[in-house]
This record gives C-alpha cells, sequence and structure tokens, in this order.
C-alpha cells in the first residue's frame, strides 16, 4: 500500500528532529508530507554530549573545521555522528505531537481522556520511529497503537534496525535472527493479541546501507518468511509496510584540520561513526534500487511474494536539492526524507527540492 505523503518528501529521524520545537517547524512547513520523530525508547536513551555528538563538513575536505568562524568555506554536505537514540522517552514525544497538532489548529488544550472535545483535523501524519529489544520495540508498539486510538491522531512506526553507534549492538538489520525475533514479536502482537481488528499502526524499518547481495538475500528471506507466516494466518498484507533505507553508514572517521585527532568523540573512544549526506548518496540509491527489484520480483508461483509489492520504500541519504530527490524516485522510493542537507541548511532545504521538481 502506498505512503501517499502529499508531498512525498519528509525528513528523516535525526538530530534536527528532536526536540518540539524541531517538530513544530517541520509540522508547519508546507513543502513536507510527513514528519519523522527522532529515534526513542520506551524508556529513554542515556545521552550524554561529551560521547554522543555530531558534525557537518564539506566531503570534499576530507576533515573540519570550525564553520562558524570560517566565512568563504563550502556549504556542508555530509556529516557524521557518533549519536545514540533521543534522549526523549517516546511518551513525551507523543504528548508533543499531540500539542502541536491542537496549537496549529489555534486549540490550545492538555490531553483529555475521552474524546469529549471531538477530532481535530491533522495536517500530515507523524512517523515515530523507535528501537529497543525485541520485547521492549513490542511494548513500546502497543503503548504507541492504544495512544493513536485513544486520541485520534495519524501516526506510523518505523523500528530502527540500523543504528551503527551501540557499543557491543551491532544493526539488527545485518542479521536474519535478530530480524526474525522482531517480526514475530510484531506478528504476536499484531495477529494474536489485537486479533487482527483496527487501530495496529503501519509499521516500517529502517535498515542501514547493504553492500553486499548477501545482506539483501538476508532481508529478502526474512521478510518472505514473515509473509508466509501471515498468509498462513489469513492477512492479506506483510506485518512491513514500508521499509527507510538507509541509515548511516558506520565505520567511518573524520578527522580535525588542526590537529589530525577525530574530530568527534565516541563510546568506544575511537571517534568512528556513521556516515551520512552526499557522501553517502551512491550507497543509497544502490540499496533502494537493489532492495525495489528484490521485492518486486516474485520468487515462486504463490501469492506470497506478490504481497511483499505492498511494501513501499523510503529513500533517505544525500538528498539535498531537486535532483538528488528526483535520482531517489527514479530507483524506487516511494516517498524521499531529508537528514544532513536538513541539519546543514535548515527547512530552507525542503522548499528548494518541491520548487526545484515542480519547474
Amino acid at each position: 500500500m502506498p505512503l501517499n505523503f502529499d508531498p512525498p518528501l519528509l525528513n528523516s529521524a535525526n538530530p534536527w528532529a528532536s526536540t518540539k520545537e524541531d517538530l513544530q517547524a517541520l509540522y508547519d512547513c508546507s513543502f513536507t508530507g510527513a514528519v519523522t520523530v527522532r529515534t526513542s525508547l520506551l524508556r529513554g536513551f542515556q545521552e550524554s554530549p561529551n560521547i554522543h555528538q555530531h558534525v557537518l563538513f564539506d566531503i570534499n575536505d576530507g576533515c573540519t573545521h570550525p564553520r562558524d568562524s570560517n566565512e568563504g568555506l563550502k556549504p556542508a554536505t555530509t556529516s557524521l555522528n557518533t549519536l545514540g537514540y533521543s534522549p526523549i522517552k517516546t511518551s513525551i514525544y507523543l504528548q508533543w505531537i499531540y500539542e502541536i497538532i491542537h496549537s496549529s489548529n489555534s486549540a490550545q488544550q492538555e490531553p483529555a481522556t475521552s474524546h469529549t472535545n471531538g477530532p481535530v483535523k491533522q495536517k500530515k501524519p507523524f512517523i515515530i520511529s523507535i528501537i529497543g529489544a525485541p520485547d521492549e520495540v513490542v511494548e513500546n508498539y502497543t503503548y504507541i497503537c492504544n495512544w493513536a486510538e485513544a486520541y485520534d491522531v495519524q501516526l506510523l512506526v518505523e523500528i530502527n534496525l540500523s543504528c551503527p553507534n551501540i557499543q557491543g549492538q551491532p544493526p539488527p538489520a545485518y542479521d536474519g535472527k535478530a530480524l526474525s525475533r522482531y517480526f514475530e514479536g510484531l506478528e504476536n502482537y499484531v495477529d494474536v493479541t489485537r486479533q487482527g481488528r483496527a487501530g495496529a499502526l503501519r509499521l516500517g524499518i529502517k535498515i542501514p546501507p547493504y553492500t553486499h547481495q548477501s545482506q539483501f538475500d538476508t532481508l529478502g528471506n526474512t521478510l518472505y518468511d514473515s509473509a508466509r507466516r501471515r498468509q498462513d494466518k489469513h492477512h492479506d498484507r506483510p506485518i512491513v509496510s514500508f521499509i527507510t533505507a538507509t541509515n548511516t553508514l558506520g565505520g567511518c572517521l573524520i578527522l580535525d584540520q588542526d590537529t589530525d585527532h577525530p574530530a568527534l568523540s565516541s563510546s568506544s573512544g575511537t571517534g568512528i561513526g556513521g556516515l551520512a549526506g552526499a557522501a553517502l548518496h551512491p550507497i543509497a540509491l544502490g540499496t533502494v534500487k537493489t532492495l525495489r527489484d528484490m521485492l518486486d520480483i516474485p520468487r515462486d508461483m504463490l501469492d506470497t511474494d506478490h504481497k511483499l509489492l505492498q511494501i513501499d520504500i523510503i529513500g533517505v541519504g544525500g538528498v539535498s536539492d531537486s535532483a538528488s530527490y528526483r535520482r531517489m524516485r527514479s530507483v524506487g522510493a516511494g516517498a524521499v526524507a531529508v537528514g544532513t542537507a536538513l541539519g546543514a541548511r535548515g527547512l530552507n532545504v525542503f522548499e528548494e527540492i518541491a520548487k526545484g521538481v515542480a519547474n
């Protein structure tokens, strides 16, 4: 089922979608069709500014320098981060979303315990990006579904299975067994606990850049097995509704221009983190293209694989102008998200992309 964002342009889950002010501005922007919230945990993440950091730079420089004190520097095109997840709990984000929707409709009020205030028109959906262990994700997803049903708010949920910066916890999207644990837990909640009734929100997964065919095969096999399990229970669509591709590329390092030391700190002490922006664009395009082709080609004569055609893709990685937006759409992205360019250039980047596409 297509995502049908209008326009099909939004932000990714990133540091510039962390605060209530960030989310309000993205929601009020006429050139975004949805708003993604920075990845959160049910009980919050302990963020330390001495460890969890990010930096913007121009990829052609190969190093960083104090951008705000050097006039004439090239605009930042790329970012590196050693961040974990948002320090804001999911429940706080949901309260902010309620307040943002209502304040935008000139109805300043706190959440009620019933529908006595009546529905309020929502301009665009929010995507709640979450992560945790499989049981924590199911608990958080359950909480979000119940909250959205109680307050009549249009939400989607993205499971971020791709952060490269959590020491001792490799991205689950590289591991078929880890992926299966998430899918099976979510299937059990949607199909058994809720028994298919309304209120289960559309689910997506966020994956890291894939650089080898075996990684696509692992994801494809896991999606196929999930679709088969759901088909056996007479459900007509996969548990995964969309895939966000891609997150940052781990294992990257940027040095300070003056010292040749790592520009960032990190939990490992190496300053190695996740790369995003212009440098990631070719890998992101390749991931989206290969993923779309994989989802579109049936494996056998069963109807199962045709159900994978229903999975949409949000393309992320180095999109900063109308040309890169068009490239991402041309390889199969149903919608396109912006991260680093938002941090480097602000909300104007969405208007520039939208107007460039229209011309």
